[in-house]
């Protein structure tokens, strides 16, 4: 069958179909002339038949005195085109009568399932880390964005189909996302405390942001679908000279804050073993308490014997009742027997109040006993350390499964990967 068939009346009837392999937008016109040949392409005959396949939309545009109208016919549609079973043109049927007058229209097929890849790239631009200011590190950034024709009312209001252009839609498109993609790569450093030479570790988090705020953008802009997008590089010129002094400078930066962290980290351990010997000496003073009290009150009972051994030396508490140097001083013996006494109960007190303080505690249970290792580093032992530092010096790298660890009653220094205790604690290979 041909692309024109003749009527009953004479006239001329048209298959208004698109036979384009790849398109977005098309304009229809009768297959064996140029567009533009016929004065009367758009003429549009009864008993013409429309084609129209899924995932297409045949857009009649009309004029009318209130100007240009539209129709949509959504795929897929194959019928003759009449007034009783093409409804949309009720409503014009004035401007088409039964017989060879056509219908003035001009027909533009438009593309529903067709994706659109635009490769983008923006060339070297200034980006400046918040933190240093002084150094403005040029960045480079490249990716893809796929699109396709989802509101296709939405789309025919934003652009004129009688000079439509993929190239055109392509080179707006291009503009408006490398304007959005500068704008959030320059604001990374401060929004996400992204250092400017480690921004291109941050490639995912910068391509996520930005594809949620082009989807909504280029809707409105140009009435498209953003199915895909991907920041494929973030490249930083690395041989600029504000680059390597920003490398320098926070290089020396993280030296002196590694240190730093490394200091307070051993003084911590310090103060973590100070404690335990602490912990260990309380205990075994509570275990031997008994022999504590036997040990103090015999160094009392010592003590006061030397004292009372002591009162006659060098004439203390001696009386001279006769001239003869005999006898002895009786209120000089009160008073050190009332010293004594008050001494004696000081010390009493003290050891009673001390006692009862330990007697207290032997109703606690004795500490859980602590794994602890010493772990070798740089040919010497550090530590020891128990299981939940073991673990932070795991996390921030200070040990692996092949540092040599060594815990009381080991015969020799072993690999930790070796000891049940750290069974779980490094993170699988991959």
């Amino acid at each position: 069958m041909g692309i024109f068939r003749k009527n009953k009346k004479g006239g001329f009837s048209d298959v208004i179909r698109c036979d384009e392999a790849n398109y977005l937008v098309w304009k229809w016109h009768p297959s064996k002339y140029e567009q533009g040949v016929l004065k009367r392409e758009t003429a549009i005959r009864t008993n013409s038949v429309l084609r129209v396949k899924t995932g297409e939309v045949a857009v009649f545009v009309y004029k009318q005195k209130n100007g240009n109208n539209e129709d949509y016919i959504v795929g897929p549609y194959d019928e003759k085109l009449k007034t009783k079973n093409f409804p949309i043109l009720s409503s014009i049927i004035g401007l088409w009568y039964e017989g060879d007058t056509p219908f003035q229209a001009e027909v533009f097929f438009i593309n529903t399932a067709e994706s659109i890849q635009i490769r983008f790239g923006i060339p070297y631009f200034d980006v400046v880390d918040p933190r240093f200011p002084d150094f403005q590190v040029p960045v480079a950034v490249r990716g893809t964005l796929t699109f396709k024709i989802k509101d296709y009312q939405t789309f025919t209001k934003q652009h004129q189909l009688i000079s439509f252009s993929v190239e055109d839609l392509k080179n707006k498109i291009n503009a408006a996302v490398s304007r959005h993609v500068k704008e959030a790569v320059t604001n990374a450093p401060a929004e996400h405390n992204i250092p400017v030479i480690a921004i291109e570790s941050k490639i995912d988090l910068i391509s996520e942001k930005v594809e949620i705020y082009v989807k909504d953008r280029l809707s409105d802009l140009f009435g498209i679908f953003v199915t895909g997008f991907d920041i494929s590089a973030i490249e930083v010129d690395k041989d600029n000279q504000a680059y390597l002094e920003l490398k320098r400078v926070t290089k020396e930066i993280t030296a002196k804050k590694v240190e730093t962290d490394l200091l307070n980290y051993q003084e911590h351990l310090r103060m973590r073993r100070e404690e335990g010997q602490y912990a260990e000496r309380m205990t075994t003073r509570q275990t031997n308490i008994g022999a504590y009290q036997t040990e103090v009150s015999g160094e009392v009972g010592i003590a006061g014997a030397e004292a009372l051994g002591k009162m006659g030396e060098k004439g203390a508490g001696n009386i001279n009742l006769g001239g003869q140097g005999a006898g002895f001083n009786p209120v000089t013996m009160m008073a050190g027997m009332a010293l004594g006494s008050a001494v004696g109960k000081s010390i009493a007190g003290s050891l009673d109040k001390t006692i009862n303080q330990f007697e207290v505690r032997q109703g606690v249970p004795p500490s859980i006993p602590v794994t602890r290792f010493y772990v070798a580093k740089d040919g010497n032992p550090i530590g020891p350390f128990d299981i939940a530092t073991l673990k932070t010096m795991i996390t921030s790298g200070n040990l692996n499964p092949d540092s040599l660890v060594w815990k009381d009653g080991m015969p020799e220094w072993q690999k930790a990967s070796s000891q049940n205790e750290f069974t779980g604690l490094f993170p699988p290979k991959l």
